[in-house]
């Protein structure tokens, strides 16, 4: 997508597809790249919403200068300034030297203390709004959805919410900007994923968002990343909706980790027996074999969750060490959780757990028996994963 594509008569994608990185915030795999959304309103006052990333900023302005020819840039709209979004500022201005750049207050010290930018700026307060001429723009501030200085603009005259990053995803675009034409059920991972790595920690601020949001007579969704929302933006609504306030479906993640096979003796034994109780969705993995976002991913969706680890210099294996400080940081919530664990000479890694479990951020309902087995699991342990499989599913079911 090479070219400006239509949202509406007279407002245009100019974003990029970035397939060529392979870490977002070098943490985060995109097997699929990503898409950096840009969007411009023409009209008798230009605007702009967001920009892209640095490393794509010679076919963004070429997006740009196509449609405006020798009209000015008026506006520059920034939603957000993390630098997959701001990255194209300093060489916006340049081309554009007169262009206001609109923001609120705190995206002023942004401006300054990444692109030492401290003139042409139009401070907007939420609620204010600017007149293009047929269209017209209105601020929410959002702040902490997912950067202190996240606002929301939204157009009028076609019901367009600019979104920023919320409700957005990973996943460059392939021939469509547009979800109605695109792979829903690829998408909709793709955009899960994204929430459970990078917003799912400020779920609180997503849910007053919406709340905040909720007047609005919403047609469009273009948020900075993943598809736009133009026919059914009710679907990614209710989707975040439901990841922002811990809403989960039948199913159960299992992550283990094993140095020398003991401890996945148990996880698939659980799972088996998950299956014998009912249970069809399960998610097995290995905490170090799978990267940590696909984890979380099915962690936001289903209901049940069971984490067991070898005990490693007395502690837990650092594999799932990492998931469990991923889970503190995003203070999971009504999740059914089990526990499991093995050791040879010193214990340690079930305690471990016991104390994530235990922990304030830990809004979860455990499920006995937590197995803790020593040296190779026997008869009795397998015993135990019998029982906790079936504790888990009955749970899990209702």
């Amino acid at each position: 997508m090479n070219k400006a594509i239509p949202v509406t008569e007279k407002i245009y994608w100019v974003g990029v597809n970035d397939r060529e990185t392979d870490l977002f915030e070098s943490i985060w795999p995109l097997p699929h790249g990503v898409a950096y959304n840009a969007y411009l309103i023409l009209d008798q006052k230009v605007a702009l919403i967001d920009t892209v990333k640095i490393t794509y900023q010679d076919s963004f302005l070429d997006k740009i200068k196509e449609l405006l020819g020798d009209k000015e840039l008026d506006y520059l709209i920034v939603n957000h300034m993390e630098p997959d979004h701001s990255g194209a500022i300093k060489a916006l201005r340049a081309v554009y030297p007169r262009l206001e750049i609109v923001g609120n207050k705190k995206t002023v010290d942004f401006l300054n203390g990444f692109y030492g930018i401290k003139d042409g700026i139009k401070v907007v307060k939420d609620g204010d709004q600017i007149e293009l001429g047929q269209h017209k723009l209105s601020f929410y501030l959002t702040p902490m959805v997912h950067w202190p200085e996240t606002m929301m603009t939204y157009e009028e005259k076609n019901k367009v919410l600019f979104s920023g990053d919320a409700f957005g995803g990973y996943a460059a675009l392939n021939g469509s900007i547009f979800a109605d034409q695109l792979d829903l059920a690829f998408y909709e991972e793709e955009s899960r994923r994204y929430f459970s790595t990078i917003v799912a920690k400020y779920s609180p601020m997503v849910q007053k968002a919406l709340s905040r949001l909720a007047g609005l007579d919403t047609k469009i969704i273009a948020s900075t990343h993943g598809p736009v929302w133009k026919n059914n933006p009710e679907h990614i609504i209710n989707r975040y909706d439901r990841w922002s306030s811990n809403q989960t479906e039948e199913g159960v993640v299992i992550v283990y980790g094993s140095m020398y096979g003991n401890t996945k003796v148990i996880a698939e034994a659980i799972a088996e027996n998950l299956v014998k109780e009912g249970i069809a969705k399960i998610c097995l993995y290995d905490a170090a074999r799978t990267d940590l976002s696909y984890m979380l991913r099915d962690i936001w969706q289903y209901r049940g969750l069971i984490v067991g680890s070898c005990t490693y210099n007395t502690e837990l294996f650092p594999p799932v060490a990492a998931l469990i400080s991923a889970l503190l940081n995003r203070r999971i919530e009504q999740r059914v959780l089990g526990i499991f664990g093995s050791y040879s000479w010193s214990s340690g890694a079930v305690k471990a757990l016991q104390s994530f479990y235990d922990n304030q951020n830990v809004k979860c309902e455990l499920i006995t028996p937590v197995i803790d087995a020593k040296y190779a699991p026997n008869g009795d342990v397998i015993t135990q994963c019998e029982q906790l499989a079936r504790n888990m599913a009955a749970v899990v079911k209702k």
